[in-house]
Order: structure tokens, then C-alpha cells, then sequence
């Protein structure tokens, strides 16, 4: 019987372009490009030049600390280029598929026969173990820290967020697999929603989490069951799907980074689902999808947490979502915030639209007001269901005090969990920012 845990504080933000349940057939243009800064913490160290020749499987770069700690190419191909930036960080590896595609052949592996080390070994083989990320720090993990446990959280419940229950369909059995294998690593923790279809998995202690976004955050999931403290190290994967590529390694003995996508958002004429690769380019998937005389916002992921992109860029490692809605730049509202509004949203009830009942909205990508001084208001605590002291916890990051983090509780928390206080922040400070530095230099402190 699966352990039911209720969680009293989150908000859930209808908004108006939820993909329905049916996929739009893609013919690829054959350009991708594998982005290093959607893996947070790895500095690259690219191994291939233009011109050479890959398969799909075969690394394309490693992680600069831990070379063995490769990233497999989702396609065989050629390489096109290697982009750098400023300083020559590197921005993407850029390659152009083959009609006829060919994989590296790992080999088949019973999961359930393997030992902890073997599956690491073979997912760092396959360029695929990057994909697991680390609490504390949020970042992607390495193969010397030795987790205590590993979260895996299947519920997705961030506004537009695309249904998990529904891409798994079909490949429940290369789920079994992936759980089965990191279950050989550590004790291994799932997170459902209510009424999941998953609750029957095995070698797991499957946890439902009875809530509103964010609980399908896993540092909420881990926050609730077993909570980090300074020293430990628990391994998380936030994106179920990374589990598909893990089971698929082990069934077929080929790297497979397919994942189902939700075309989403108020601006999309037809929100539904596709098939893509990782690193796949997204101007096949946005061309006529939306009315081009629009400004729009086109966005990487979901509203709270995913990056601005256009059509030439391409879909992030842990992407479930591409989300277009209006930029807002050409609003024009006459006397502004003092109108009784019924098609805004608003979390206090300063607009009339919470007589409305239960409505989703079109909202703009308009912040609404400018930085100003933070006010201890308790606003944080109504959106973070975790037992950390939030705004104390910003406060001593912007302070630069890290003994004072420490006891708040940074080792458990990553930039996702402030999502929501963001969105809510009446002193319109970029906290996912901030925590993410705080982070970093507590990373470096420790190191």
C-alpha cells in the first residue's frame, strides 16, 4: 500500500493552451544541437570537431571534473559545429543526422541481475548518467558521490506541465527496468500523483503526494520523506522520462533520447503532443503553430522554471513542454492596476476574477511592476510546502551568509522549489536566480 502524504500549501495556475491528448506527426529537419547549460554544474570538455562523423550513442562532450561522465549524441550524424561564447564557454555541438540512422550497440542487460556499480558503469558508458541530478547543490551528479537514496518523481503538476501518465503509456515496461536499476545504486523512492497509474511499481517505495503544484517537485518530495543534511547526498531525477532513457539503455542496448513533448500555451492553435528527440531544432515544430503577427514568448520548458528560446533553438535535455504565450510588450491598459479585472489572475484577490470560480487565464509574460525592497510578509510560506523558513533563506543568500544558510536549510533546496514564491513575490526579485547563486558559492566553498 502506497504511502499517501497530503500537502496543504502550493498553488495551482490554470492557464488557458493545456495540450489534449493526441500527437501531431513531426518530419525533423535533421539539425540538432546538445546544449551543456542544460545540465547544470557540468564544465564541458568537447571531444569531437567539426566534420567528424557520429553515432547515436557516442559521446559528443564530457564533464571537465569527471571525464567519465560522457554525453551521448541522440542522433548519427556529422558534426556541424561547435559554438562558443564569450570566453569561449561553450554554448552547443551542433550536429546534422544521417538519413539512415545507426546506434552504438551497448548491449542488452538484465537490470535485475546487476549490481550498483555495474549500472553505473553502463550509463556512464552509454553518456547517459549526466541526466541525474544531486541534491545538495542542484546539479548534475557525479559517480564518486555516494547517494544515501535516489528520487524519482512521475508527477508533473507545474501549469501546461505535460501528463507523464500519458507518454509512459506503451513503455511501462522500460520504466520497470530504469526504477529496477537504480534501485541496484540505493533505496529508491517514486512520487505519484493521486490515482497514478504507477502506483504498482516494484523494486520502489512508491509515495503519493496529495497537493497542489509544486508537489511534483522532487526536492519537495524529498523534504517530506527524507531530508538532506550537510554531508549527505541524494540523487534525484525530476524528469521521469530520464528513467525511459535509463530502461530503454538496458532493454534495447541503444541510447534512445526520445521523450514526448506538450506543445502548449494560449498563443498555440492546436496544443498537443509530440515525438522529439533531445536537441532536436523546434522551427519544424513552431512553424504555423501560432499567428506570427503576434509577439510572443517562446519558452523552453514551463512557464515557472523553463528558459526563453526562439525557432532556431532546440529542445532542452530535460524538456517536457515548449510554451508560447503573449509577450504582453504591446498591452495597453487604461488606468492600469485600478480596473476591477476578471480575465487576470491574481493570488491576493486584488482583481475580480476570483468571483469567477475556478477559470484558466492567458497570461502574458509581463513581470508587473518593478525590484523593490523585500517585505517580510509570509508570502513564500503559502507556496512552498517544505519546513524551511523561505524568505529568512533568501535574505541570508543575498546577505552572503553562509553559516546562516546552512542552518536554513540550502543543502535541501534547488531554484525550482522558489518558483512559485517568484510568480507570487510582491517585491519582484528574480529568487530562482539568487538561489541558484547561492548555491554555486556554497559549492565552491565546500569543494
Amino acid at each position: 500500500m502506497a504511502n499517501v502524504i497530503k500537502l496543504r500549501n502550493g498553488l495551482d495556475i490554470n492557464l488557458q493552451g493545456k495540450a489534449t491528448e493526441t500527437k501531431i506527426q513531426l518530419k525533423s529537419n535533421g539539425k540538432f544541437a546538445l546544449v551543456p547549460d542544460d545540465f547544470e554544474g557540468v564544465v564541458p570538455k568537447v571531444v569531437v570537431k567539426p566534420g567528424d562523423k557520429v553515432k547515436a550513442g557516442e559521446a559528443l562532450f564530457v564533464n571537465k571534473q569527471f571525464p567519465e561522465v560522457r554525453f551521448a549524441s541522440p542522433v548519427s550524424g556529422t558534426v556541424r559545429d561547435v559554438v562558443r561564447g564569450d570566453r569561449r564557454k561553450v554554448l552547443c555541438i551542433k550536429v546534422d543526422a544521417d538519413s539512415q540512422q545507426e546506434h552504438v550497440d551497448y548491449g542488452k542487460r538484465d537490470a535485475a541481475k546487476l549490481d550498483g556499480k555495474a549500472v553505473i558503469d553502463a550509463l556512464l558508458e552509454a553518456g547517459i548518467f549526466g541526466y541525474i541530478n544531486q541534491l545538495p547543490y542542484a546539479v548534475s551528479t557525479n559517480p564518486l558521490a555516494t547517494p544515501k537514496a535516489i528520487f524519482v518523481s512521475a508527477l508533473r503538476d507545474k501549469p501546461l506541465a505535460a501528463s507523464f501518465e500519458y507518454e509512459v503509456k506503451g513503455q511501462e515496461q522500460d520504466f520497470q527496468t530504469g526504477l529496477t536499476a537504480l534501485s541496484k545504486i540505493a533505496k529508491t523512492y517514486l512520487g505519484v500523483g493521486v490515482g497514478s497509474a504507477l502506483e504498482g511499481m516494484k523494486d520502489v517505495e512508491v509515495n503519493i503526494f496529495d497537493g497542489k503544484c509544486p508537489a511534483g517537485n522532487v526536492g519537495v518530495q524529498v523534504n517530506h520523506l527524507d531530508p538532506v543534511n550537510k554531508g549527505e547526498v541524494v540523487w534525484t531525477i525530476g524528469d521521469p522520462t530520464v528513467v525511459l532513457f535509463i530502461g530503454r539503455l538496458f532493454n534495447s542496448g541503444k541510447v534512445n533520447l526520445r521523450r514526448t513533448v506538450a506543445l502548449c500555451g494560449s498563443e498555440i492553435k492546436s496544443p498537443a503532443y509530440v515525438d522529439m528527440l533531445v536537441g532536436e531544432e523546434l522551427s519544424t515544430l513552431l512553424s504555423n503553430s501560432y499567428d506570427a503577427s503576434h509577439t510572443v514568448r517562446i519558452i523552453n520548458g514551463n512557464v515557472l522554471t523553463g528558459r526563453p528560446t526562439t525557432k532556431d533553438g532546440y529542445l532542452g535535455a530535460h524538456t517536457s513542454e515548449i510554451t508560447v504565450i503573449p509577450e504582453g510588450n504591446n498591452a495597453d491598459e487604461m488606468l492600469g492596476w485600478i480596473l476591477p479585472r476578471l480575465k487576470q489572475f491574481s493570488v491576493n484577490r486584488s482583481y475580480f476574477s476570483w468571483l469567477c470560480g475556478k477559470k484558466s487565464y492567458a497570461l502574458d509574460a509581463r513581470i508587473k511592476g518593478g525590484e523593490r525592497h523585500m517585505i517580510m510578509s509570509g508570502e513564500y510560506d503559502k507556496v512552498l510546502p517544505m519546513d524551511i523558513y523561505g524568505e529568512y533563506l533568501i535574505k541570508a543568500i543575498i546577505a552572503g551568509d553562509i553559516d546562516r544558510q546552512e542552518a536554513l536549510g540550502i543543502y535541501e533546496v534547488s531554484p525550482e522549489d522558489f518558483a512559485l514564491a517568484e510568480f507570487v513575490d510582491s517585491s519582484k526579485l528574480e529568487l530562482q536566480r539568487i538561489v541558484r547563486e547561492g548555491l554555486n558559492i556554497l559549492r565552491k566553498e565546500n569543494a
